[in-house]
Order: C-alpha cells, then sequence, then structure tokens
C-alpha cells in the first residue's frame, strides 16, 4: 500500500510539474518527506496539499500560502482535510450510516465522495433519521431558517364576511300623495323634486267638489240646532271627510272657523325628501294619480349580497359594518335584520338586509356599500395560526414540535378561519406547539429524508438482485 501510494505521488509530481502549477522549490524533498511519512508509523500520507482559498495551486509538500495559511492535505480517496480539524468527540463516537448528495438529489453512497460540481457527500449519522414519522434538525438550521413555534390556545375566532350591497330606501318610511276623488290643482308650494320638507309644510291647493259637498254638509250638521240624532249624522259627516283624505288641520280649522273652504291646503305628511313631483298648477287629478312622493332617509336599508358559502355564518341581529364608496374614511354600523329566504340562481348569493341610521342624509338611495359582518362566536375554539397549516388541496397538516429539534408532521381537520387563525377540531390538543414559520423548509427536509431513506433501502435489494443474477447465470 505504501508503495501504491509513492507511485502515485511521484506520477501527481511530474504531471503537475509539467502543467506549471507547482508553486515550490524543491520537489524531490517534498516528496521525500512524503514517503517517509507514510514508512513511519503506518499514518495516512498526503497524495499532495493544495491552496486553502480554493485557488489552482498545489504543492507536494507542507506549505502556508501568502497569507500565512497552511496548505489543506489530500488523501487517496479524495477527501480534502480541513485546515484545523477539530471534530467534536459526540461526532466521533456517533456511526455514519450512509452519506447523501448535498444538493438534495436522491443519491446516496456507503463511503465518502464528491458531486459533479467537487461538493463533499454529507453524512448521516445514527440517530438522525427516525422511524417514527419525525424530522430532526440541527440547532443551527433551526436558527438560519427562522423556525419558530407557539402553542395551540383556546381562542374566539372573529371571521368577517365581505359583501357588495346598494343603499335603498326604508319601504315603511315613504309617502304618497293621491287624490281619492276627482280634483283640480290649484297652486303648488316651491318645492321641487329633491327639496326637502318636513311634516306640515304646505305643498299645494286643490279644488274637488266632492271634498266641498262633504266639508259643507259636516258644517251644516255641527251647526244644526235640532235635537236627537245629530251627534251619529255628524260622526259619520266627519268620515266621510276622512275617507276622502282631506288632511287632519283642514277638518280641525273647519270645526274652529264654521267655514267650508272652497280649497284644501294640502301638506307634507313626514319629515323627508320628495323624490317624485307630478303636480302642476292647472292640471285636473283623477283619483289615485300620485301627485308626490315623499320618503324619510333618515333610516336606510343596506342590501347587501352574501355568497352562498358564508350563509352558515351569518344570523339575525349580528353587527354590520358598512362603507360607502363615496366615503372612504367613514364607517355606517348597523344589525341584519332580515335574511331572505331565497338564492339567485346566477350569482350563488342571499340577499341581506341591514338597517342603518342615515341623520345626515349621507347614505342616498342606489349608492354602492361594502359591508363586514361579523360573525365572531363568542364561545372560544382550538385555534392555532393560519400559517402553521401545510394545505395540500386535499389534506391539511400541521408540525408538531417535540422538543430536541424533532418535528412530527400531523394531519389535522379545521374549522372556520378568521383573524389570522384557524379553528382545529381534531388532530391537536390544548397546548401542543406547532411550527408557525419556516414550516415549508421542515416539510421538504421531511420529504428528503423519506426519499433517501427509500433510496437507501432500495440499494442492498438491488445488489442482492444483482448477485443472484450473476450466480444464476
Amino acid at each position: 500500500m505504501n508503495t501504491l501510494r509513492l507511485l502515485t505521488a511521484l506520477a501527481l509530481t511530474g504531471s503537475l510539474a509539467l502543467g506549471g502549477s507547482w508553486l515550490m522549490t524543491d520537489g524531490r524533498s517534498s516528496v521525500h518527506a512524503a514517503v517517509v511519512s507514510a514508512t513511519e508509523g503506518g499514518a495516512r500520507t498526503p497524495l499532495y496539499f493544495r491552496d486553502p482559498g480554493g485557488a489552482p495551486l498545489w504543492s507536494a509538500g507542507p506549505r502556508k500560502d501568502d497569507r500565512g495559511r497552511d496548505y489543506l492535505p489530500v488523501y487517496d480517496d479524495d477527501q480534502a482535510a480541513p485546515a484545523e480539524p477539530k471534530p467534536s468527540q459526540a461526532a466521533a463516537s456517533r456511526k455514519i450510516l450512509y452519506y447523501r448528495n448535498p444538493m438534495g438529489l436522491p443519491d446516496t453512497s456507503p463511503v465518502p465522495k464528491k458531486d459533479p460540481m467537487g461538493m463533499n457527500y454529507i453524512p448521516v449519522y445514527e440517530g438522525d433519521d427516525f422511524d417514527d414519522g419525525t424530522v430532526k434538525l440541527s440547532p443551527g438550521k433551526i436558527q438560519r431558517t427562522g423556525v419558530k413555534s407557539e402553542p395551540a390556545e383556546r381562542r374566539s375566532i372573529r371571521v368577517l364576511v365581505k359583501a357588495p350591497g346598494t343603499i335603498q330606501l326604508d319601504e315603511r318610511r315613504v309617502s304618497v300623495i293621491a287624490m281619492r276623488a276627482e280634483s283640480f290643482v290649484q297652486k303648488i308650494a316651491d318645492v321641487t323634486t329633491g327639496t326637502r320638507v318636513k311634516a306640515g309644510q304646505p305643498l299645494m291647493e286643490i279644488y274637488s267638489s266632492a271634498v266641498a259637498s262633504a266639508a259643507a254638509e259636516y258644517l251644516a250638521t255641527i251647526t244644526s240646532k235640532t235635537v236627537g240624532g245629530v251627534e251619529v249624522y255628524g260622526r259619520g259627516s266627519r268620515q266621510r271627510l276622512v275617507n276622502l283624505d282631506v288632511p287632519e288641520q283642514v277638518i280641525a280649522e273647519m270645526e274652529k272657523t264654521r267655514v267650508a273652504p272652497v280649497t284644501i291646503h294640502w301638506a307634507a305628511p313626514r319629515d323627508g325628501i320628495v323624490l317624485e313631483r307630478n303636480a302642476i298648477e292647472g292640471m285636473r287629478a283623477n283619483p289615485g294619480d300620485v301627485l308626490f312622493r315623499i320618503a324619510d332617509i333618515s333610516l336606510v336599508w343596506a342590501l347587501v349580497d352574501v355568497a352562498e358559502r358564508d350563509l352558515g355564518n351569518i344570523a339575525v341581529g349580528q353587527s354590520v359594518t358598512v362603507r360607502a364608496r363615496s366615503f372612504p374614511g367613514r364607517a355606517f354600523t348597523g344589525r341584519i335584520a332580515v335574511i331572505y329566504p331565497q338564492v339567485n340562481r346566477e350569482t350563488r348569493t342571499v340577499r341581506v338586509r341591514v338597517e342603518l341610521a342615515n341623520p345626515d342624509a349621507a347614505l342616498l338611495p342606489d349608492m354602492y356599500v361594502d359591508a363586514d359582518i361579523d360573525t365572531a362566536d363568542g364561545a372560544p375554539v382550538l385555534a392555532i395560526q393560519d400559517s402553521s397549516v401545510l394545505d395540500t388541496g386535499t389534506r391539511q397538516a400541521v408540525l408538531v414540535d417535540k422538543g430536541d429539534g424533532r418535528f412530527e408532521p400531523r394531519e389535522v381537520k379545521l374549522g372556520r378561519r378568521g383573524g389570522g387563525y384557524i379553528e382545529v377540531r381534531d388532530g391537536l390538543a390544548d397546548g401542543e406547539a406547532v411550527v408557525t414559520s419556516a414550516n415549508f423548509l421542515i416539510d421538504a427536509e421531511s420529504n428528503l429524508k423519506s426519499a433517501l431513506k427509500g433510496f437507501a433501502e432500495a440499494a442492498p435489494q438491488a445488489s442482492d438482485a444483482g448477485h443472484a443474477t450473476g450466480e444464476h447465470k
């Protein structure tokens, strides 16, 4: 063996000397020193020495570079020794199972070797591989990859369901002014579409022969001195005026003055905005013709369309925050009043009615809004951060931190999501620590180790099959 090493060293000395890459003064003395060290004590003899910085410089004997660093010895197994080898006692006492590819490729070797790029294969020691399905990382790798863990705890999941919608009028706050008998519009107040009016504010004057006749009859009844049945008859005459929708203040004025008016002053029945004005001076209004339409917008509806998948999370009474696109920095708060019992066939959404206070009339009908429905449940549930879940689409898993650098992949069943957390319904216990960051790197390490283990187990079987085939031949 020593003779083989000597011949190899002499051959390499000649080839490198011809290439002009030697930085030495006396090649023969260095080779002689190598031969002497090989014959004394049976120690390993370096074939040559290479530059510690990786430059294409070699030497047949020990030497230093221009920075004073020692050249690294290269032995017959093609493994360069480190500049100052300081193997730990723990690593020295552990058994090397095999060597794996430094680039993560599914390639192992029972002996030290290099890949095509000149990188040394990485040893895998006994104890680094676990058959219980866990993955073990060194403390240095955990620190470099930024692995962080957090225990699973019980907390309330706050889920916000977002949905678009529009502002609509409250159907209960819309009034229509229409005549119940043939009438003529004598005069109209300075009121137009969009005008804000107060309850009792004059809108128009109308003349109606039916109203005038009923008013005269009522006055004749209440001013009559006839005794007997006058009260009953007068009550019926007044009811006729009410049936003709004569305003109450007009009837009260007639009772006070005992004068039947020729024209009737019609007033606004409520506070609101004039949405429609069809009355024109001098026009004839037939029974049922709408002359004014007034709406109170101090309270409006937000009709939002909630996706069908979120229907199970919403309920009547839940708080809703509505933001109008016309007022980006302002929020309006209301509650769900009605969930309509029908799903839109085309959009697969369900309409939800939210009642909103609108004291300054900022929200207008048909205005676009965005609603955030708070579906928070007061009951706490076991939850983890949403970054902890490894989701393949068909199953969900987390990495449980077992301590001492060991991580166990575990499949879980999840529930609601919200506020950066996910409900865990099965697979974890309260207080178990799960990895919240760098879990994809650990998962990649787990897949790599599984692949390497499969190749390592398949290699001996393939070797035994080859021997069996050779013996058969």
